[in-house]
């Protein structure tokens, strides 16, 4: 994993916008409509090379294809492993049911076209026989970059925890064995993504989201627990990849609501370290979580990991001064140390599912000039006399 030896790279979370009709696409799909394959294949391909050339423009060192051939961060994964069916029915969020006219607003959005809270439940004995999707996936990535200028390149894939939350479970003893048994089917996935040479960045919003969703009736205490077991499937899963060739990402979840019941930071940090990979994403741009990077003062980041800190928010359309970026970036490198393990960041994705985005594709693109422009500027800074 390529460090900031010389300046302060950056990269983002993932998912990006995905235009009307490959949305559609995807949707109707999801939903077990008949779809033009030819088509989805086309405006998928499309997609992608629109993104990178959108990325490489707007100065993103480290990129991706945008997640834009899934339906969903996570949801995708029923589509590729068999055992799923029926309908999950996943608790209403603290801060969502205590503001209960925000979660009006939202569906009033019609952001939810997707399935997010009613995503199919295991049913049966997972296994994940097929990786012509992720085959694909990977070689239209590679193909679309084959003459881009790029500094690395990385491929998401949702967790097992995340998994186990999201597709719930109605067919193991526990929801420890789920966990474990949605480890041992996804590290395929994962093996497959490393050996084409592609950065794995595990997406874990689990790890912190779930204390307000699936747990929260949990005390912390048992939460902690719970997340450990989490950690454990993830080193399962990747025990066959170099930790440095793995990014993990967490968040409280990528909506713009409340969030008023979020698990601190520090209470969390001691448990992540627990993960064999070589990066931690955290978001800490927005407005519940920016000031959290001084945990990394309290709990600080081992040696062996980099540290990708959300420094522009991915629920709003305001466009962070590169000051501010600046700010945040110089804030971070001061709290752990050391500025070479410091890559700059998205607080999380901008197309999470299709048809979920809060902040217009315009609007990205020039949010991640103005992290690009950020990342200059504390570089300077950080730089400042030398050469």
């Amino acid at each position: 994993m390529q460090k900031s030896d010389e300046r302060i790279l950056t990269t983002h979370v993932g998912s990006l916008p995905r235009n009307s009709t490959l949305t559609d696409l995807l949707i109707d799909q999801e939903q077990g409509k008949a779809i033009d394959a030819a088509a989805l294949e086309h405006q998928s391909e499309r997609a992608v090379q629109h993104v990178i050339d959108e990325q490489l423009k707007a100065g993103v060192d480290i990129i991706n294809d945008g997640e834009q051939p899934r339906i969903g961060f996570q949801t995708y994964v029923p589509q590729r492993m068999r055992g799923f069916g029926g309908e999950s029915k996943r608790p209403t969020p603290q801060d969502m049911a205590e503001f209960p006219d925000f979660m009006a607003m939202m569906q009033r959005r019609n952001m939810m076209r997707a399935k997010v809270f009613n995503a199919p439940q295991a049913v049966a004995e997972l296994a994940y026989d097929d990786l012509s999707a992720v085959q694909q996936e990977c070689a239209l990535f590679l193909r679309c970059t084959e003459q881009a200028a790029f500094t690395e390149r990385f491929m998401t894939a949702a967790s097992p925890g995340i998994i186990a939350t999201t597709m719930l479970n109605a067919h193991y003893d526990s929801h420890a064995a789920y966990v474990l048994a949605v480890a041992e089917q996804m590290k395929k996935e994962y093996e497959y993504i490393h050996a084409q040479g592609l950065l794995l960045q595990l997406d874990a919003p689990d790890l912190a989201m779930e204390r307000t969703f699936l747990f929260q009736d949990q005390t912390l205490a048992e939460f902690q627990k719970t997340i450990e077991v989490h950690i454990e499937a993830v080193n399962r899963a990747t025990e066959n990849i170099p930790a440095e060739r793995i990014r993990l990402h967490i968040c409280w979840g990528n909506y713009d609501g409340p969030h008023n019941y979020d698990v601190p930071l520090a209470d969390l940090l001691p448990i992540l370290y627990q993960a064999k990979v070589g990066a931690l994403s955290i978001e800490l741009a927005n407005p519940r979580h920016q000031h959290e990077y001084k945990a990394f003062q309290q709990h600080p980041l081992p040696d062996s990991m980099l540290l990708i800190p959300g420094v522009i928010d991915s629920t709003t359309n305001y466009i962070e001064h590169p000051e501010i970026v600046a700010d945040r970036l110089c804030q971070v490198v001061d709290a752990i140390g050391d500025r070479s393990r410091v890559i700059a960041g998205s607080d999380c994705g901008f197309g999470t599912f299709a048809g979920w985005e809060m902040v217009s594709e315009s609007v990205v693109w020039a949010k991640l000039r103005a992290c690009a422009e950020g990342a200059r500027l504390a570089s300077q800074r950080l730089w400042e006399g030398e050469g």
